[in-house]
């Protein structure tokens, strides 16, 4: 892919409401969670968590595995052009991630990960989110 495809392609990548988190969202929703996403609550806290459960001191993060380097899936692999750059890039969100949750879990949340693949059948992810968030 050329550097202009590949910056086009990159552009189009969303940031916010992206299908995992809105599958998450309705899941949640379908068992009876409450929650916060997107609002001031959520933007203040280390990270910018997804989706803020406060009643339970619950956090949870929908990352997505090509940017976050999900680690034995598919979607994790480096572009072939430009490898130091994805390099560096991929090294700086995992460091970001791990010290987001580390100043969460200092603050007394309890940080929980959902990975874009978990999120693919909602049968699955219903009963992922039911067993996670159970122990809280």
């Amino acid at each position: 892919m050329s550097p202009k495809a590949r910056s086009r392609h990159m552009a189009k990548i969303r940031s916010r409401d992206t299908k995992p988190e809105l599958a998450v969202r309705r899941a949640l929703r379908l068992l009876g969670f409450k929650f916060r996403s997107g609002n001031t609550t959520v933007a203040r806290l280390p990270g910018r968590p997804d989706f803020v459960l406060s009643d339970r001191a619950t956090v949870l993060f929908v990352h997505g595995c090509f940017w976050h380097r999900h680690m034995n899936c598919a979607a994790n692999r480096t572009p072939k052009t430009n490898i130091a750059f994805w390099r560096k890039k991929f090294a700086g969100n995992i460091a970001r991630d791990r010290k987001a949750t580390r100043e969460l879990r200092r603050l007394g949340w309890r940080v929980l990960t959902l990975w874009e693949c978990q999120t693919g059948s909602q049968n699955h992810l219903l009963q992922l989110l039911d067993r996670k968030l159970a122990a809280t």
